[in-house]
């Protein structure tokens, strides 16, 4: 078996406000619905057991773009929006945070009743992902949060993190169940998280003498341990910096949104009528949906899509997150009575702004661009946990 990967965090505390938590759910069901329509279960469970898909997913929602709440938050909204429609999605979303990730077994053991499945096998299969990361790799990081995602095919990714209080940091670990062959042999698709020291872990390849023999204990370092999986770290800095974000891609999104006339693009016809700034927000939905797993190598990119909750890069704008949950919705709707030409064109957004990478050259106005996203954020219904956003004064001075 294989991990598929791991992330590291800065350690956050506090909780997602309503207004915001209502919206991820809302626009996490809009999300899940296109990919699984166009992609299929499979692809959502590969792209959920992605480090980097799963970051970027939690910065398109508005959430802290980089901390550990991400994780607990998107889980939360996707088991909110997943679970009523699991008979059409042939999804489920079980565990949680706290006691609510002990609730796994119960849950995978009715939803497998429901559709044929093993249910022993599923719960053996999240009791060891816990096991494995909680206590057969010892790395500092204790386990509060497990998540198991199932489809009706049995096929299943967990999604689960740990917490260091002497780092201040949390982990999060991801599985799926296409790349597990052992438990106890290499199993993770990805660990994300920051180099703490040499660790021990007994999953390893190179642990297969300790197993063995159980005689001796050997730590590996963790470039050594997790050489074969995917590795993110995200910085303590909250603020989101240039070098945080590839500027070409995000650079080019801005160009189609913010500088260019979308009817002078047949894909897009549509879509006239959505506002610049909406614009900006659905081309990196949209690039979340369709895009390739390369895309998401900078996780701090999606948050120019729906800001922050904490402020960072700019308050969540709320008029321009409704409208982007709007206009995917409207898609949806349309697409299932065969009507596929918006959806198409949200598509062609991110197809549009790809293309235009090519030639692209960013120029050196980031800083300037997040102080303009932030002036104009009262224009958009700008709202952080502090607050609603307020019109500067020297809005006209600047920005006139």
């Amino acid at each position: 078996m294989k991990r598929t990967g791991l992330a590291d965090l800065p350690l956050h505390y506090g909780a997602v406000p309503p207004w915001l938590a209502e919206r991820m759910a809302k626009l996490g069901l809009a999300i899940t619905e296109q990919i699984l329509a166009n992609k299929g279960k499979k692809d959502f469970l590969s792209r959920m057991s992605s480090p980097f898909w799963f970051q970027s997913l939690g910065a398109v929602m508005g959430m802290d773009w980089h901390s550990s709440g991400i994780t607990t938050s998107v889980m939360a909204a996707l088991k909110k929006a997943i679970n009523p429609n699991a008979a059409s999605f042939g999804l489920y979303v079980c565990g949680g945070k706290g006691k609510f990730s002990r609730e796994t077994p119960a849950e995978l053991n009715k939803f497998a009743l429901q559709h044929g499945l093993d249910a022993d096998n599923l719960v053996r299969s999240s009791k060891l992902s816990a096991k494995v990361d909680n206590t057969a790799i010892q790395d500092g990081f204790q386990l509060y949060q497990h998540n198991f995602i199932v489809s009706t095919e049995g096929e299943w990714t967990v999604v689960q993190q740990g917490m260091s209080d002497i780092s201040s940091t949390a982990r999060r670990y991801h599985w799926h169940s296409s790349n597990v062959q052992s438990f106890t042999d290499a199993p993770h698709t990805f660990i994300y998280g920051q180099n703490q020291g040499k660790i021990l872990n007994l999953t390893d390849k190179k642990a297969q003498p300790i197993k063995a023999s159980m005689l001796e204990i050997m730590a590996e370092p963790p470039q050594k341990m997790l050489a074969e999986i995917s590795k993110l770290v995200m910085p303590k800095h909250h603020d989101v910096r240039a070098k945080d974000v590839d500027l070409k891609r995000l650079g080019s999104v801005l160009w189609l949104a913010q500088n260019n006339n979308i009817s002078n693009f047949d894909e897009l016809l549509l879509l006239e009528g959505l506002g610049p700034r909406t614009l900006q927000s659905l081309a990196l939905v949209s690039e979340v949906i369709y895009g390739a797993p390369s895309r998401f190598k900078d996780p701090a990119r999606f948050s120019f899509a729906n800001g922050g909750k904490d402020g960072h890069p700019f308050p969540v704008p709320v008029n321009v997150y409704d409208e982007t949950i709007n206009t995917l919705n409207d898609a949806i709707q349309k697409s299932k009575i065969g009507n596929t030409d918006k959806a198409q064109a949200i598509k062609s957004l991110h197809q549009i702004a790809a293309r235009a990478e090519k030639d692209f050259i960013p120029n050196g106005n980031f800083n300037e661009l997040i102080e303009k996203e932030r002036a104009d954020s009262w224009k958009y219904g700008g709202r952080t946990v502090f607050g609603k956003a307020k019109k500067p004064d020297n809005q006209l001075d600047l920005f006139g």
